[in-house]
């Protein structure tokens, strides 16, 4: 059952945009969204744009994109990239430096750690597919969360990295994802919301991972899935049910929904 967290002031010109996870949130382990969700988002963004934003590579937050037939910029690469999911191309984005680039990559092929990097050409999984360290973003992947948690505190001290860990539901494991110092979901929503002509007070996000944090604080009303890390649900108002619970749809129906009718009435 869902249930709130905080009790946020809330006013009835808040809810402009909603900016949902898609890994954890929208779909989980099996990679497809449930009917119920499908219904419940479909719905929604007839109301309001609607933002994919997700940690994943371009095409793949632009195929779950068009599912919807969602017209918004939507955001990959955990902030790294922000798309037209009409036409495809890149709208932003912020490289990271090439050399912590370079070594990053390095060293993850040096300790045998797969790894996705994109790039303006599309994505790379070893250093012989990397056309150039002009990269958006590097993703160290199917790690334990101790692996995780060690590769993150070798970097975390750069001064031009942004390192995170994120859930990859889809296997049980983890990746670590680097990208320039400063950027993360949070920073690609106040690029969003400027596109948008609003603010990002005005809008909602949902996720459920470390790398949704930032996102979560960013926007005017956040909402965790139900099995967060408990930092995430630190910084939520409002926990949901599980994805394999359709925590989203119901999200949405009882949180979401009513209260952006709510406004529409009053306006």
């Amino acid at each position: 059952m869902a249930a709130s967290i905080h009790s946020p002031e809330v006013t009835h010109s808040t809810y402009a945009a909603v900016v949902i996870d898609l890994d954890g949130t929208l779909i989980g382990r099996d990679e497809e969204v449930s009917p119920v969700v499908a219904e419940a988002v479909a719905e929604l963004a007839l109301i309001v744009p609607v933002c994919i934003a997700s940690g994943r590579e371009p095409s793949d937050v632009l195929r779950f994109a068009a599912q919807f037939g969602l017209e918004a910029p939507q955001v990959s690469d955990n902030g790294a990239v922000i798309l037209d999911p009409i036409s495809g191309r890149t709208l932003h984005s912020f490289p990271m430096p090439a050399r912590p680039a370079e070594e990053i990559v390095r060293r993850l092929e040096r300790l045998e750690i797969s790894f996705i990097a994109t790039h303006a050409g599309g994505t790379a999984t070893a250093i012989g597919e990397i056309p150039s360290w002009d990269l958006a973003r590097v993703s160290a992947l199917d790690l334990d969360e101790a692996g995780a948690d060690r590769v993150a505190a070798e970097f975390e001290s750069a001064p031009d990295l942004h390192v995170v860990k994120a859930s990859l539901p889809y296997n049980g494991l983890w990746a670590v994802d680097f990208t320039g110092v400063g950027i993360d979901k949070g920073t690609a929503l106040r690029r969003v919301a400027e596109m948008l002509g609003t603010e990002t007070e005005r809008m909602v996000a949902i996720g459920d991972s470390y790398n949704d944090i930032s996102m979560l604080r960013e926007c005017g009303l956040a909402i965790a899935m139900g099995d967060s890390p408990q930092e995430v649900r630190a910084v939520a108002d409002y926990l949901a049910p599980i994805v394999d619970e359709d925590g989203l749809a119901v999200a949405i129906r009882q949180f979401v929904l009513p209260r952006i009718r709510e406004r529409a009435g009053r306006g």
